[in-house]
């Protein structure tokens, strides 16, 4: 059976949905690896193919042309909010020229709208982790065709759309191989961060035990939660891949030629036993790294450990330095711990990025927003990204957002969160987030002290081009 994978084109008059993290445009491009290790499944006894129209430069006249000549027995889809109209354009588009071909849809935004891509009884939804979920659905449709028994998908039949029930989560993440990365290595990943190339990306984890009431951490983690918390009223549980495991996949990378790493776990630092021996391989090898954590898990003896390794940027999520605000979003952490998190990073040299959430809380106002401005700039980081919080359906924000009339229009609708805010609290408008939002951010990116840290960083003029680019689409939407 041929098999292609497909990131079509923006065909939405925006910038294109960024599918990886689920709740931005695209800034920069990033692997997708979670739809490669799908394709590392099927490419065993099947012709997969991969194309990215986004970051091949293509527009919908390319994606129609590939589409007439191509001979594909299904295509695939990685779908999150921003990309459903997108997506629902592109299976018009593949049925226009396949009319009989198999549409399997996977990611956040077919888990939770389900039946809105179900244009015929030829799609296949696969709600929540996919892997095994895709593997039994191409195994059926080169059988007998009926996914009667599937477990964790959806399908039309006979007019009526069809759930069946969920499918456990994958209890051994060992047993899955490592994604297919020789599909996207034509393509120029980069990180900005780290500004070191070959460049990819490595999940080591699912999921976060922590309870911030309006976190979508990425993409894959969403889909797993929409899912798990229909059936069972909460989180699922963080799920592991061994130590062992992870530097087998290192090494690989290394023997590949890769020297830069970004780790995508939703919260990759947990504990020392673990962080330890994966530094020591991203220390033999050279690997500048990065990764996202929260602050209170930053011990002096942890700090260390990432300056031994050569760890080129942690990525905290603070949201906000009002301690009221935090403990309304259920951070499960202080202001307190968040300086001295930073402080511990800044004495071991580990560069800090602060991720910070405009809104959060209806206790927000243009004071805290402003004062969290003034607290973040003192801290003197080294990056500072700001966006505005968005009540994500599945999230017990979304509930609180949806029940105080909160939400502009009444119920969410998808929301680029770099830019725009669909929330109105009683003291403080979307319009007003926004302009703040902007403000912040210009005021950070354009500061002389900044570009001139940074300028001289870059390893090739590629590289800079990428950062610039980036940048640009972050402040200017375009």
């Amino acid at each position: 059976m041929i098999i292609t994978f497909i990131v079509p084109p923006s065909l939405d008059g925006e910038l294109p949905a960024e599918r990886t993290a689920g709740c931005t445009r695209l800034v920069y491009p990033m692997p997708n690896i979670y739809e490669l290790i799908v394709a590392a499944i099927l490419e065993k006894d099947h012709d997969v193919r991969y194309r990215d129209f986004v970051l091949e430069e293509k527009n919908e006249k390319h994606l129609i042309r590939f589409l007439a000549e191509d001979k594909s027995d299904c295509y695939m889809l990685w779908c999150v909010n921003l990309s459903l109209d997108t997506d629902l354009k592109t299976i018009q588009h593949i049925r226009n020229y396949h009319p009989e071909a198999r549409i399997i849809v996977m990611g956040p935004g077919v888990t939770y709208y389900t039946a809105k891509l179900l244009a015929d009884e030829h799609i296949i939804i696969v709600r929540g982790e996919p892997e095994l979920t895709v593997q039994e659905v191409i195994e059926n449709i080169s059988g007998d065709g009926n996914p009667g028994s599937i477990k964790g998908i959806s399908f039309l039949k006979d007019g009526r759309v069809h759930h069946n029930p969920a499918r456990e989560l994958i209890k051994d993440l060992d047993s899955l191989p490592f994604p297919a990365r020789h599909f996207i290595e034509k393509y120029p990943f980069t990180n900005p961060k780290l500004k070191i190339h070959p460049y990819t990306t490595v999940l080591t984890s699912r999921n976060c035990p922590y309870k911030c009431i309006y976190c979508v951490p990425s993409s894959l983690t969403f889909a797993r939660e929409i899912e798990f918390k229909k059936e069972h009223g909460r989180k699922p549980p963080v799920s592991y891949r061994s130590v062992e495991n992870v530097i087998e996949e290192l090494d690989m990378l290394a023997a590949k030629g890769y020297r830069a790493v970004t780790f995508i776990d939703d919260n990759f630092i947990t504990t020392v036993k673990r962080l330890r021996p994966v530094c020591e391989c991203l220390k033999k090898h050279g690997f500048s790294w990065g990764c996202q954590a929260r602050a209170d898990a930053i011990t002096d003896e942890v700090a260390r450990i990432l300056h031994d390794s050569d760890c080129g940027f942690v990525d905290l999520g603070v949201e906000s330095f009002n301690d009221d605000i935090l403990q309304y979003i259920k951070k499960g952490i202080t202001s307190e711990q968040i300086y001295e998190g930073i402080e511990r990073l800044r004495k071991y040299n580990v560069p800090v990025k602060l991720n910070i959430l405009i809104g959060t809380s209806p206790l927000e106002t243009k004071a805290t927003i402003k004062e969290t401005l003034r607290k973040a700039r003192a801290l003197k980081v080294s990056q500072v990204m700001f966006n505005i919080v968005a009540p994500f359906p599945g999230t017990e924000f979304y509930e609180l957002a949806r029940e105080n009339g909160w939400i502009a229009g009444g119920d969410y609708k998808p929301t680029d969160v770099q830019h725009h805010s669909i929330l109105n609290y009683p003291g403080l408008s979307s319009e007003e987030m926004e302009k703040m939002l902007f403000r912040n951010n210009v005021s950070f990116f354009l500061r002389p002290s900044f570009i001139i840290k940074n300028i001289g960083r870059f390893g090739s003029f590629t590289d800079f081009k990428i950062a610039l680019k980036a940048i640009r689409r972050k402040l200017f939407h375009k």
